[in-house]
């Protein structure tokens, strides 16, 4: 079996289709095909059933699959113990979590696994989650809620397992003394639009807007009211900037998400991460 193989194999998996697989690796999709074809001729077997709606595991598949990425992984640790190269850890985040939250993590990993290189990269979610399946990032930080990946109503890859390393309030805010009530929100896939319009009701006007930054700023400046993450306001609402409205709001869990079956190679870093 060769290593690009076994990667090709376990994207495929995880992404269901040949094509999406090839996009997440950069290929063309006859090359993750053939990767397939080339491996299932080696070890003897069908590793998948192609269906109208993409590529299923069979049984020989999904054993393959939980042995796949420890190769993989164990590979890696060969490759740095004789190249003697650092570990390097790639972890995506919401450019609000890679902005306010990720410098925290990154300090305790530094403290705590000074022998480990972390590499930051700000992304959309569906980003996140496409690079997480492909194998270019380890691990993830979002916001979410309940007690699985995705409760919030977000869809999400399958296989991810996560560690819930924070709490973050959510609080409706606006500028002191201006009485707009036109709720200021971001795009309807953003974690915090998401829970907000699970407690304001549809009887408030919106308006949508690119950012949290953005939304941040507007309220600010008295075009409205916005429920946003108590680490994006505090600064504000200490200052006096903002103002808190006495409105009950849902608390979310920051959540580091991997995939699963990846535990092993990556225990001591997500530990770090988040304790």
């Amino acid at each position: 079996m060769e290593l690009r193989q076994l990667r090709g194999f376990v994207v495929v998996a995880r992404a269901g289709t040949v094509t999406e697989a090839a996009n997440m690796l950069g290929l063309a999709p006859a090359s993750v095909s053939e990767r397939i074809r080339r491996l299932e001729g080696t070890l003897g077997v069908a590793l998948f059933e192609r269906t109208p709606r993409g590529m299923r595991l069979t049984e020989a598949g999904a054993r393959l699959l939980d042995r796949a990425q420890g190769l993989l992984d164990h590979a890696d640790e060969v490759r740095r113990a004789v190249t003697e190269r650092r570990q390097r850890v790639r972890v995506g985040a919401l450019e609000m979590l890679a902005a306010a939250r990720l410098p925290s993590v990154v300090r305790r990993l530094a403290e705590r696994r000074p022998d480990i290189d972390l590499e930051v990269t700000s992304l959309p979610r569906q980003v996140l989650f496409a690079e997480l399946a492909g194998g270019g990032l380890d691990a993830g930080l979002l916001l979410d809620s309940g007690l699985r990946v995705g409760a919030l109503g977000f869809s999400t890859p399958p296989d991810l397992d996560y560690l819930d390393v924070d709490e973050v309030s959510l609080i409706l805010v606006t500028a002191p003394g201006h009485a707009d009530r036109t709720l200021l929100v971001t795009a309807p896939e953003c974690s915090a639009r998401l829970a907000v319009d699970r407690v304001i009701g549809p009887e408030v006007p919106r308006r949508e807007l690119p950012s949290v930054a953005t939304v941040r700023e507007w309220a600010r400046q008295g075009l409205g009211m916005a429920m946003l993450p108590d680490f994006v306001v505090e600064a504000d609402l200490a200052s006096g900037a903002l103002v808190a409205l006495d409105v009950a709001a849902p608390t979310l869990a920051l959540r580091l998400v991997w995939t699963r079956g990846r535990e092993e190679p990556l225990r001591d870093v997500l530990y770090a991460m988040s304790a």
